[in-house]
């Protein structure tokens, strides 16, 4: 019974119409579509509201780390000034 099932399929796949391998244009013309419809969703990104609410957190967290930069770079700028000075003008208190 196995020889019989074995030579069965053989047979079906020789006497198979030869334009039956071939997916028709319609299949392909679907999946295209269907790719460049997801290719499209994927490209937007999240839903509209959630993505605006997520971008101005995102720029209010950069407009906040811009400021701390300045502040550090007015620190930086500062302490270059008084170790250019010298020691003998870093004195503050009286001199004796």
């Amino acid at each position: 019974m196995l020889r019989k099932s074995r030579y069965s399929c053989m047979l079906a796949v020789k006497t198979a119409p030869a334009n039956r391998s071939k997916p028709p244009t319609t299949i392909h013309a679907g999946l295209a579509l269907a790719f460049g419809l997801w290719a499209q969703r994927l490209r937007r990104g999240p839903g509209g509201s959630e993505g605006q609410t997520r971008l101005e957190v995102l720029e209010a967290e950069v407009d906040n780390l811009r400021r701390e930069l300045s502040e550090t770079q007015e620190r930086l700028d500062f302490a270059e000034q008084v170790l250019a000075q010298g020691p003998e003008s870093r004195r503050v208190g009286p001199e004796r």
